[in-house]
């Protein structure tokens, strides 16, 4: 995985598959009920889910549908990573990307692609918000 933010009502990542794999679908299943599993493990409530959501076995942490999107080139990588992490201050959960632990940001500090700064409205920063390409708002 190369990127991911995990919001209250949401999640965004990029990863990077094996050779002549693409099964997105049975990589989310796999992580929603991991997850879920541990979520409901730590006391955490799920939301109310309809009859029908009930009769097919699904529960109310996540949606049933995700959206993908295949990296074109090294400019739509940086604009999805960006996106990526930005997306918590989109949300208006935080106010700078530094602030929001559930994020892979702080690693790509560590690592050095970012400044632990970036996007940082704190102490009056006005930073430039950046175009993140043809990003579209899928799901939010």
């Amino acid at each position: 995985m190369l990127a991911i933010v995990l919001l209250p009502n949401h999640i965004h990542c990029i990863w990077t598959l094996p050779e002549n794999d693409s099964d997105f679908s049975a990589r989310w299943s796999c992580i929603k009920r991991l997850f879920t599993e541990q979520w409901i493990a730590d006391h955490h409530n799920e939301a109310a889910i309809s009859s029908t959501r009930r009769k097919h076995r699904e529960c109310g942490v996540w949606q049933k549908r995700f959206w993908e999107h295949r990296i074109r080139d090294e400019e739509d990588m940086i604009h999805h990573v960006n996106y990526i992490h930005y997306n918590p201050v989109k949300h208006a959960i935080v106010s700078c990307p530094h602030a929001w632990a559930y994020s892979s940001f702080h690693q790509w500090v560590k690592e050095g692609y970012y400044r632990d700064d970036w996007l940082c409205v704190c102490e009056g920063r006005r930073p430039v918000i950046p175009h993140f390409g043809s990003i579209p708002a899928a799901g939010e």
